[in-house]
């Protein structure tokens, strides 16, 4: 059933995903294996963008159906055994970037890690994030970004962090579609999450997690 809503997914069918979610929750599958078959779907879908074969509205559809597909089986979630929090991470797609869909799930899939999540949401110029750092006080500090163009923004949030005396005090890591090592040292970040799930294994090192 894993591979079918992996296919419902990345080939945008909407309604099949949906009810295979709620067929898989109804038979008590892991909600977090469910989770890990929307990773795979959207990963599909991130290549099919890459690739040309996707665009905008697709990706849009697939973050609509991201939203509908937690709100299935939180529930479920709500039910495991509480989740003892060892760790605050601050995430936000960084300034002049509105891409969410990778964020949201990084974010969700954090908090059923159990880390304490903030999410500020999308375009964050970097004042916002020195301004949460110090309300916060995270351990880590999770810049997202899908375009070329937030290789800059999110350089300029590390040295806004830098500039304030708050470099030493948090981890950064950065994230998102066109993401990648050299970006990473550009940035003058801490690490980079290929991947969600390379992102929460990144930030269970930093907080100490086994």
């Amino acid at each position: 059933m894993s591979k079918q809503l992996i296919e419902a997914i990345a080939d945008m069918r909407e309604q099949e995903a949906l009810s295979l979610v709620r067929e898989m929750v109804e038979n008590d599958v892991d909600p977090t294996a469910i989770l890990d078959s929307t990773r795979e779907a959207l990963d599909l879908v991130g290549q099919r963008f890459e690739e040309g074969i996707y665009f905008l509205p697709e990706l849009m559809l697939a973050g609509e159906m991201m939203s509908q597909i937690t709100e299935i089986i939180k529930p479920r979630l709500a039910e495991m055994p509480n989740i003892e929090r060892h760790g605050k991470v601050l995430i936000g797609t960084v300034a002049g970037d509105i891409h969410d869909i990778g964020k949201n799930i990084v974010s969700f899939m954090l908090d059923v890690n159990g880390f304490e999540v903030i999410d500020l949401g999308v375009d964050v110029a970097p004042q916002k994030f020195v301004e949460a750092i110090n309300t916060f006080q995270p351990q880590v500090v999770a810049l997202s970004g899908f375009l070329t163009l937030s290789f800059d923004s999110m350089k300029n949030t590390v040295a806004a962090i830098q500039s304030t005396g708050l470099r030493d005090k948090v981890k950064i890591m950065i994230g998102g579609g066109q993401m990648n090592e050299d970006v990473n040292k550009y940035a003058g970040a801490d690490g980079y999450g290929k991947d969600a799930v390379a992102g929460i294994a990144l930030a269970k090192k930093w907080a100490g997690v086994k």
